[in-house]
C-alpha cells in the first residue's frame, strides 16, 4: 500500500516538473516572438547608415626570410678528398675552389683517352690516304672517322672529370655546412659536400587575403622592416603572386629583399612587409552584413523611412575591405541599409528598428 502511494507521488512530481519546464519554454518563445515582431506584424531589424568614406588600402603582413639562393652541393666524381680549402662561415665566390679530390686515377684515364684519340687520328689519316689510291672503301673510311669522333668525346669527358677534381663553388655565398673531411671517399652518385647560402638577396614570404591581393602586381616596390633591426628599412620587390589561394583562402606572396652591405639579415629571421598605396578617393561603404545571403548576391534591403518598410535594392558591389564593402552603384550617401533580420524580409515588409 505504502509503495503504491510513493509511486503515485513520484509520478505526480514528475508531471509537475514537466509542466513547469513547458511553461518556462513557452514564456521564452513568447519573449523571442515579441522581440522579432514588435508592433502589428513588423519585423525587428538592425540598420546602418550609408556613408562615404576614404578607403584606406594600406596594410602590413608578417613572414620569414629565406635565401634567394641555397644550394646543397654534391660530388660529381668518385675519389678521396685530398684537400679542403674553406671552413664553415667562409664567404666564397662563384668558381672558387673549395676542395680537391685525389686525381691520380682520373688523370690515368685522361692519359689513356688522349693516347686513344691520337691513335685514332693516325688511323684516319692512313685510311684517307688509302682511299685516295683505292686501297680502302668509303665504308672503311667512315668507320675510321667515327672511331676518331668517339675517341675525341671520351677524351673530352675525361678532361671534364679531371677538371671536376677541383670542386668549385657554383654560386656566390657563405659556407653554411661542410659535410666532408680530408681523407673521406666521395662517390660519383652524389655525396653531399657543402651547403652554400647566398644572403646578399633574400626572399620574404607572406600571405595576403583576396581584397589585398587584388591591389598587388609583380614588380611593386615594398618597404620591409625587421624587428631585430628596428631603425633600418630594407627595400623589396614583389617577384611572385600565387595564382591560387591556399587552404586558408590566403594568397602566398614572395618579395625579393636587398640585404645591407653587412648582410645583417639572415635566413630564418622574421620580417614585416609594409604595403603603402596612394590616397584613394572617398567611396560609399556599407557593412558586409547588409547583403542578402552573401556579397555575391548584390542585393540589400533599404529602409523606407516614410512607410517604415524594407525595400529590396539591386546594387553593384566593389572591393571587400575588411568588414565593409564598397558600393559602386545602387546606393546614395545618407540612405539606411538593413544589416540583420533579412531572412524574415520580403520587398515591402514592415520593420521596426532595434536600438
Amino acid at each position: 500500500m505504502k509503495r503504491g502511494i510513493i509511486t503515485a507521488l513520484i509520478i505526480i512530481l514528475a508531471l509537475g516538473g514537466i509542466a513547469l519546464v513547458l511553461s518556462n519554454n513557452k514564456k521564452k518563445n513568447e519573449a523571442k516572438t515579441a522581440f522579432i515582431a514588435q508592433g502589428s506584424g513588423a519585423i525587428a531589424v538592425r540598420v546602418a547608415s550609408v556613408e562615404k568614406k576614404v578607403v584606406d588600402l594600406d596594410f602590413s603582413s608578417n613572414g620569414s626570410f629565406v635565401p634567394k639562393q641555397e644550394l646543397n652541393f654534391l660530388s660529381e666524381n668518385a675519389g678521396r678528398v685530398s684537400k679542403i680549402l674553406v671552413e664553415e662561415g667562409d664567404r666564397v665566390s662563384k668558381g672558387q675552389v673549395l676542395a680537391r679530390i685525389d686525381a691520380e686515377i682520373i688523370n690515368t684515364d685522361r692519359e689513356t683517352a688522349e693516347a686513344t684519340y691520337q691513335n685514332a687520328l693516325r688511323d684516319e689519316a692512313r685510311y684517307k690516304s688509302s682511299y685516295a689510291t683505292g686501297g680502302v672503301t668509303q665504308q672503311q673510311l667512315d668507320q675510321a672517322k667515327l672511331a676518331t669522333q668517339n675517341a675525341k668525346l671520351r677524351l673530352q669527358a675525361s678532361q671534364r672529370r679531371l677538371s671536376d677534381a677541383n670542386i668549385k663553388s657554383p654560386i656566390n655565398g657563405i659556407i653554411n655546412k661542410r659535410y666532408i673531411e680530408v681523407g673521406a671517399f666521395v662517390t660519383a652518385q652524389g655525396t653531399q659536400l657543402f651547403e652554400i647560402v647566398d644572403v646578399s638577396k633574400l626572399k620574404l614570404k607572406v600571405n595576403v587575403n583576396e581584397s589585398q591581393v587584388a591591389n598587388l602586381k609583380i614588380g611593386d616596390k615594398i618597404e620591409i622592416k625587421s624587428s631585430v633591426f628596428p631603425t633600418e628599412k630594407f627595400n623589396g620587390r614583389i617577384t611572385f603572386i600565387a595564382a591560387k589561394a591556399d587552404g586558408t583562402l590566403n594568397f602566398p606572396i614572395e618579395i625579393e629583399v636587398d640585404n645591407n652591405t653587412k648582410n645583417s639579415l639572415r635566413a630564418g629571421m622574421y620580417g614585416t612587409a609594409v604595403f603603402n598605396f596612394p590616397k584613394q578617393a572617398p567611396g560609399i561603404l556599407v557593412p558586409r552584413t547588409s547583403f542578402v545571403g552573401s556579397v555575391s548576391s548584390n542585393q540589400v534591403f533599404v529602409l523606407d523611412k516614410a512607410s517604415n518598410t524594407a525595400k529590396l535594392r539591386k546594387v553593384i558591389a566593389g572591393r571587400i575591405l575588411g568588414d565593409s564593402v564598397e558600393i559602386l552603384e545602387g546606393l546614395n550617401e545618407g540612405e539606411t541599409v538593413i544589416t540583420s533580420g533579412q531572412i524574415n524580409l520580403a520587398d515591402g515588409t514592415p520593420v521596426s528598428i532595434v536600438k
